[in-house]
């Protein structure tokens, strides 16, 4: 039923008017899945539920009335038919019904009559439950999702009592006079202790994590931007997205613009990053002072035509060799501006623009500045989709020293060659996944 739903969205959980920079939408298909996988979760939940006791009088003639309590009634038994779940724009939320419902339950009774004091055990049985339920999703002040109950509405059809134990032979044939209060008892508890499920749910959504540690270097930010969005078959997430610098958590001088993310309704989610999630990771460890790295002869392949020394880099600079004969050199290697990713059709472009500063190492191990290069790459990589998402090199317009091109080569297939994993969602695995990378007209960066 609906608490099922909701915690289907718990496996996947500021600013007000802020764009999303990672989307996440639930379709009509995938809620259908929530509601079969949460079936049994609700089923475990009802075989441990214990009513509250039941008191009231039954009237016995002129003989005035009796004084009973049924305590310790505990679920025996469900018969769970399959619950019907649905998005709910109106209140922007989930409606979900359940029809046909029986349980069998059993307790212990208890009677008093003026001096006469009796007892014993008795089985119940709920038949034609129905229970109707209505929540609303929102968002808290922290970018938490947040739940509500709207309404809930319960009937029973029938109730069906049997005593035993001590006189409970007299009271027989009262049960009909007094079922009736106990069906209506029982009926007003139901929905409170639906109610109390979703309070359970959105003290669980309140305690999430809405930001964490992806590495020792770069923190995730996936707050919500703004209230779900739900219309007859989806439900939208619009997230922050933006990956920050442990250290310096500065925010990136450009921000998120809106996208769209094309509906796909015979899957069950969809998931749609945009270009400023790469770059605010981009930013987060150009501001940490990460993008930058020393070459030095042994990271270049043995069978490279160009060795990081003098000799070799002669023949692009003659004087070289002149100068400082037989030695080896080291190049030190950082951004000058923040790198910038932008999405093309089934591709990801990388602009770097970098300054490169040579050295000989001397003799006695110390370094004599040779050059300065101010360098301006272009990559592309072109992306596939395998057991896990994997973002591999097949291109390269790189405008400097071939020395260089061998080590932006190297570096960026080591990096991107291991592939990104997707999280991992408890009792759940992807099927049939697609990565599909597209250019989107309005997602252009803009400075602020």
């Amino acid at each position: 039923m609906l608490p099922s739903v909701i915690a289907v969205l718990m496996l996947l959980s500021y600013t007000c008017g802020e764009n999303p920079a990672i989307q996440v939408i639930l379709t009509n298909k995938g809620l259908q899945y929530g509601k079969h996988t949460g079936t049994d979760w609700i089923q475990e939940i009802l075989e441990n539920v214990t009513l509250p006791d039941i008191s009231g009088k039954f009237p016995i003639g002129r003989l005035g009335s009796v004084d009973y309590t049924l305590s310790g009634i505990s679920i025996t038994k469900v018969d769970l038919p399959e619950p019907s779940v649905e998005f709910y724009p109106n209140t922007t939320g989930l409606k979900s019904s359940m029809s046909g419902l029986s349980v069998a339950l059993s307790g212990e009774w208890r009677t008093h009559y003026g001096i006469i004091h009796d007892g014993g055990t008795l089985d119940l049985a709920l038949f034609s439950v129905s229970v109707m339920s209505i929540v609303e999703l929102g968002k808290d002040a922290n970018g938490h999702l947040s739940i509500s109950s709207v309404t809930c509405t319960c009937t029973i059809g029938d109730v069906a009592i049997q005593f035993y134990g001590g006189a409970s032979w007299i009271f027989r044939p009262f049960v009909p006079f007094f079922k009736g209060h106990i069906k209506g008892e029982i009926q007003s508890r139901i929905c409170p202790k639906v109610e109390e499920v979703i309070v359970i749910l959105e003290d669980h959504l309140q305690v999430m994590n809405v930001s964490f540690d992806v590495d020792q270097v770069l923190s995730l930010n996936l707050s919500l931007t703004g209230l779900p969005v739900i219309d007859a078959s989806s439900l939208n997430l619009g997230l922050k997205g933006e990956l920050y610098s442990i250290r310096t958590h500065k925010e990136p001088p450009f921000e998120a613009q809106s996208f769209t993310v094309p509906q796909q309704h015979s899957y069950m989610f969809s998931v749609g990053m945009s270009e400023f999630t790469l770059n605010s990771a981009s930013y987060g460890c150009y501001s940490d002072g990460l993008l930058q790295a020393t070459v030095n002869d042994s990271m270049i392949p043995p069978l490279s035509p160009v060795h990081l020394n003098t000799t070799s880099m002669g023949q692009f600079i003659p004087q070289l060799p002149k100068l400082f004969p037989g030695l080896l050199m080291s190049l030190t290697v950082y951004a000058r501006e923040v790198p910038m990713f932008s999405l093309k059709p089934d591709a990801v472009k990388l602009d770097f623009q970098g300054t490169v500063k040579a050295f000989a190492i001397l003799p006695n191990d110390t370094q004599a500045p040779l050059f300065t290069l101010n360098v301006v790459s272009n990559f592309v990589f072109w992306t596939f989709w395998a057991e896990k998402v994997k973002i591999d090199s097949a291109s390269f317009m790189v405008y400097s020293p071939l020395v260089l091109i061998l080590s932006l080569n190297h570096s960026v297939s080591v990096i991107l060659g291991k592939g990104v994993d997707l999280p991992r969602m408890k009792s759940a695995q992807l099927v049939n996944s697609v990565l599909k990378v597209d250019e989107v007209s309005n997602s252009k960066k803009q400075r602020k």
